[in-house]
């Protein structure tokens, strides 16, 4: 049993040699254990206050995004709605445009076509005048190959005329 017992001087010695050690330590190693433990307790602090601060500011800046991209799809959506009406409208103006010209080519076509018609009209009655004063000229000249036809035909003219 006197091996699980210590003795009185083993005690006072290894009590002396924790005293000892306790002193060193407490002196030389806690000072700067404790002093090396609150600055690293205050740079954690200080990062987290960090990381706390970032965390805020990619949140405002994540909003800014946000409406920049908003506002940047609602001008894009305003310049495409712009753009279509200015096609709309140039397509408009020139199916206008067309129009007018169609009409103005077909007015002046119909003008044209009028005016040869009443051209070949014209030619034509000149050349039927031409064909009765033919046929007339040779009618008469065969009915009226005699003297006594001749006359008779010019008094009947002439009583005709009265008539009227």
């Amino acid at each position: 049993m006197d091996l699980l017992l210590p003795g009185p001087g083993l005690f006072f010695w290894t009590l002396l040699a924790f005293l000892i050690v306790f002193f060193l330590l407490r002196k030389f190693a806690w000072g700067p254990i404790l002093s090396s433990l609150n600055a690293r307790e205050q740079g954690i602090a200080e990062s987290l206050e960090s990381a706390q601060r970032v965390k805020a500011e990619m949140a405002e800046l994540k909003n800014e995004n946000e409406s920049l991209l908003a506002k940047a799809r609602e001008e894009r959506a305003q310049l495409l709605k712009e753009a279509r009406e200015t096609r709309d409208k140039m397509v408009n103006e020139a199916k206008d445009q067309a129009k007018v010209e169609a009409n103005k080519i077909i007015a002046e076509a119909q003008a044209a076509i009028n005016a040869q018609k009443m051209a070949a009209l014209t030619e034509v009655k000149n050349q039927v005048g031409k064909l009765v004063i033919e046929v007339t000229e040779k009618v008469l000249r065969k009915e009226l190959s005699g003297q006594q036809a001749q006359e008779a035909h010019i008094n009947g003219l002439v009583n005709e005329i009265k008539l009227n």
